[in-house]
């Protein structure tokens, strides 16, 4: 449930509002909007007397919301969030550039990739450190190493860095870290997700193989539940009948979650497509749809890449696909 308050209300008279309500056992949310205050009900509402609420004299209007993602839902926050990285801001018109190797090989590899994209226009650096395989016989990553690794490019680059996380017990190796990744897999552990609630980093979250929006959105709001609202919502591709491509960007992801929640949508079109090929016009495609920003996977040497060389973009593809975003995000603006 929501309640909407009135333009103007007193502090004292919406502070003996919040504390009647909370006096029942609920949780009020606060979102300050530009035109106005929305006071987001949780818990169980059933005990509220709807007419009684929007009878007062301070309150605009209240609404059940029937949706179970509450914190996460743009009808209790009707403002976009804004997310900071590392100083990078993303969301509410603030586009970011993402990109990196998918997986930590070595310091010179990871330092010169680095300053490569940096220099194309990223703003925040990816790594893989730990990396979740099909095959128990493929790379999978060097762990503890790797973040070493990244936080040394950190510091010779100054970019903001994010990597995957696995398991809830390596959380203190990613101290550091500015931006924790939970990939396409682990979506849906909770546990994990309950303890990234704890933490105040921000949560780049991707959405499942097979999973729905309200799927993705109620992943969001376990970690929101714990106190953690600094999500990033990311659509890296669904698994459909298509075996062309190794997975199906599903573009309209951005617009319907646009009107879902009011956090942050980006697109991998690394992992979406599979094909480096591809890799620009679905880049160029989720801009346009209004996309918060994109992470794309660079490597130096893409052939001989230990993780996913085949849609990996080469230094001079990187460069020549953040120019022409550029121009995609000023003809739509």
């Amino acid at each position: 449930m929501i309640a909407v308050l009135k333009t103007g209300v007193p502090e004292a008279q919406r502070q003996n509002l919040i504390g009647w309500l909370e006096g029942m056992g609920l949780k009020v949310h606060i979102s300050e909007g530009e035109f106005h205050t929305v006071l987001g009900l949780i818990g169980d509402t059933s005990r509220v007397d709807m007419d009684l609420l929007g009878g007062l004299e301070i309150v605009e209007s209240v609404r059940r919301i029937s949706e179970p993602y509450k914190k996460a839902n743009r009808k209790f926050f009707p403002d976009d969030t804004i997310v900071d990285v590392g100083g990078v801001k993303i969301g509410k018109g603030n586009f970011v550039t993402i990109a990196g190797p998918c997986s930590v090989e070595s310091e010179e590899q990871i330092i010169l990739v680095a300053k490569k994209v940096k220099e194309a226009g990223a703003q925040i650096l990816r790594g893989g450190t730990f990396k979740p395989r099909t095959s128990p016989y493929d790379f999978q990553g060097l762990k503890a190493d790797g973040i070493e690794l990244l936080l040394e490019a950190k510091r010779e680059t100054g970019l903001p860095i994010v990597s995957e996380i696995m398991n809830a017990n390596h959380l203190p190796l990613f101290e550091e870290v500015d931006l924790i990744q939970v990939g396409a897999r682990n979506m849906q552990n909770f546990e994990l997700l309950k303890e990234l609630g704890k933490t105040k980093k921000p949560i780049l979250l991707k959405r499942g193989l097979a999973n729905t929006l309200k799927e993705l959105l109620m992943s969001a709001e376990y970690i929101m539940a714990g106190g953690n609202e600094n999500i990033i919502l990311c659509e890296r591709g669904i698994r459909t009948f298509e075996t062309y491509t190794r997975n199906t960007l599903d573009v309209s992801a951005i617009p319907s979650l646009k009107e879902m929640t009011h956090l942050p949508v980006i697109i991998d079109p690394s992992h979406a497509c599979g094909h480096a090929r591809m890799v620009p016009s679905l880049a160029y495609a989720a801009t346009a749809c209004g996309a918060d920003g994109l992470i794309i996977e660079v490597h130096n040497d893409p052939k001989n890449a230990l993780c996913d060389g085949a849609q990996s973009l080469t230094f001079e593809q990187f460069e020549e696909v953040t120019k022409k975003v550029q121009k995609v995000r000023e003809a739509i603006i």
